[in-house]
Order: C-alpha cells, then sequence, then structure tokens
C-alpha cells in the first residue's frame, strides 16, 4: 500500500511539473550567456513593484512567464531583482518575445508581440532627440553662463523654452493619433504632467471608449480631474 501512495504521489508531482503555465499575457524570452539565475516578471501594484511570476534558469537561457492581464500596461522582465538588470516593456494579451544578452541585459533587448510598445518605441526614439537637443542647449547655457554672455543666455533660455513647448505638442499630437492604443494615456501620464491641463484635456478626450476603461484611461481621467479641483 506505501508503494502504491508513493507511486501516486510521485506521479502526480510529475504532472503538475509539466503542465504549462497559463495566463492571458505569455512572455516568452532568451537572455543570451546567462547559465544561472532568476527571472521575474514584474509590474506596479498601487505604487509597488511587485512580482507575478518567476523562472529559475539553470544551464537553459530560455524563459517563459505568464500573468492574467485586463488591459495592457508597462510590466518588467528583471534578472535576479537587479534593479540594473530591468527590462520595462509594454505588456498586453496573448504572447510577447524577449530576447537580450546578459552583458547588456537593458540595451540589448529586442520586444516583439506589442502594438503599444511598437508605439511606445517609436515616441521614444522622438523624445531621445528632443533630449539630445536639451542636453546641447545645457552644455551652451553653462558656457554662455561661464563667460557672462548676457545676450547668448537669453537667446539660450527662449530656446529651451521653444524646445519644451515643440515636445509638448509633438507628445499631445503624437497620443491623439494613436488614442485607439493604451499608449496614449500612458504617454500624457509619464510626460505631460507639467504641461498646461489643456493638453492632457485635448488627449483625454480624445481617447476611445476602450481605452478609457483602461488602466491608464482611468488613471489619466482622475490625474486630470485632481488637477482641476486643486485649481478651484
Amino acid at each position: 500500500m506505501k508503494k502504491i501512495i508513493s507511486c501516486i504521489v510521485i506521479i502526480s508531482l510529475l504532472i503538475s511539473c509539466g503542465e504549462s503555465k497559463k495566463g492571458s499575457l505569455t512572455v516568452k524570452g532568451n537572455i543570451r550567456d546567462l547559465k544561472k539565475g532568476t527571472v521575474y516578471l514584474q509590474k506596479f501594484k498601487d505604487t509597488l513593484l511587485v512580482s507575478v511570476d518567476s523562472v529559475q534558469l539553470n544551464g537553459d537561457s530560455n524563459f517563459i512567464l505568464v500573468d492574467d492581464i485586463e488591459t495592457p500596461e508597462i510590466y518588467y522582465v528583471t534578472l535576479n531583482k537587479n534593479a540594473n538588470r530591468k527590462i520595462p516593456f509594454f505588456g498586453e494579451k496573448g504572447e510577447i518575445t524577449i530576447t537580450s544578452k546578459l552583458d547588456k541585459f537593458q540595451t540589448a533587448a529586442k520586444i516583439s508581440g506589442s502594438l503599444n510598445q511598437e508605439l511606445l518605441d517609436e515616441y521614444n526614439a522622438m523624445a531621445k532627440k528632443f533630449s539630445g537637443k536639451q542636453l546641447d542647449l545645457v552644455k551652451e547655457k553653462f558656457e554662455a553662463q561661464k563667460n557672462n554672455d548676457t545676450t547668448l543666455l537669453s537667446k539660450i533660455e527662449k530656446e529651451e523654452t521653444s524646445l519644451i513647448r515643440r515636445k509638448y505638442y509633438y507628445t499631445t499630437n503624437f497620443a491623439v493619433n494613436n488614442a485607439k492604443f493604451e499608449v496614449a494615456p500612458y504617454i500624457a501620464l509619464t510626460e505631460l504632467y507639467y504641461a498646461n491641463i489643456k493638453l492632457l484635456d485635448t488627449v483625454n478626450n480624445s481617447l476611445s471608449k476602450k481605452v478609457k476603461a483602461s488602466k491608464y484611461g482611468k488613471e489619466l481621467n482622475e490625474f486630470i480631474k485632481g488637477i482641476k479641483k486643486n485649481e478651484k
């Protein structure tokens, strides 16, 4: 009888170990040169970054992580819970593929399978150009201050103001043009929180019904309500 019970227990364990993970979001990935470590799938709940799935790797650099997702939102693939080994991506229902290298974990990451991520990549590419120009102006401003060149300093400050305004308008137009995707309210929340309330309203009013009901759609609406309440 003891042998029979032992066999049943072993078989049950084998079956449970062989069961594939299930979830509305599946993240399949590979980290080249990773021999051993734990890969986590993380996301923010309220203000806390929590792990929703994990897999321990030992000799195999492939991994599968899953979660039940209601609406698209930002996730992170994190290696050994190291803050410097974190790949952010826009998660959504379906299968997403992420590949990277151990030595360039975040910078070498390639993500496919998420339309919102593709749009976010497009936006970030342009935002990087704005940031580069802003950095150039900071350097020029420093030199003008060092040389006590007030005329040049005034000119640079006007250029800075104009650059910020152009970035805000680009961000607003990008969000409006992609109002059917959850990336729109996300960009508004992360890039326009210092902008004129009219720009936030413009994005919010352009969102599709589906996007308004999403995680970031609701957060944007509440954010705008909070601003208007404090302005009274």
